[in-house]
């Protein structure tokens, strides 16, 4: 658990990461807290870092995005400067929407977004066919999404 948040924060955090629209009043209401009292502990959380953003989440295939694609990645060696190129390029792919330096037989695991396959073989040849310090890649395409969450157990 992390230190420094009482039952009172987690509550919150709950609650926002369900609907982080809710206004001020409601979210008060829901937790027992006076208006201000509510106020000064979001404000406290976003200012501890502990709320990184607040965002939209939107239906992927609504705006084109049709396929999710997993892809492992293996380095030819351990080194850091390799890895910290490599992150930097995945940085700037768009296709990216999260990217994991693992443990184990791979080095990388990279989750993807994008339209259909001709997007995904633009993506692998502009980013990973390319690379000389990448050894191999394996693809693995979600043939459908059955659990989605960006909320974090509290």
């Amino acid at each position: 658990m992390t230190s420094g948040l009482d039952r009172t924060d987690r509550h919150i955090l709950n609650i926002l990461q369900r609907d982080s629209r809710i206004s001020n009043q409601d979210l008060a209401e829901k937790i027992g807290l006076s208006p201000p009292a509510c106020l000064r502990r979001v404000r406290r959380l976003r200012e501890e870092g502990i709320i990184m953003a607040e965002v939209a989440l939107i239906n992927p295939r609504l705006v084109g995005r049709y396929i999710n694609i997993i892809v492992e990645v293996e380095m030819v060696r351990d080194q850091l400067d390799i890895y910290d190129a490599f992150k930097r390029k995945m940085d700037a792919a768009p296709e990216v929407t999260q990217c994991y330096q693992v443990t184990g037989e791979v080095d990388f695991l990279l989750m993807l977004m994008v339209e259909d396959m001709e997007s995904y073989e633009t993506f692998t040849r502009k980013y990973l066919s390319t690379d000389a310090n990448l050894s191999k890649f394996r693809t693995l395409i979600s043939l459908r999404r059955d659990k989605f969450s960006t909320a974090i157990p509290l």
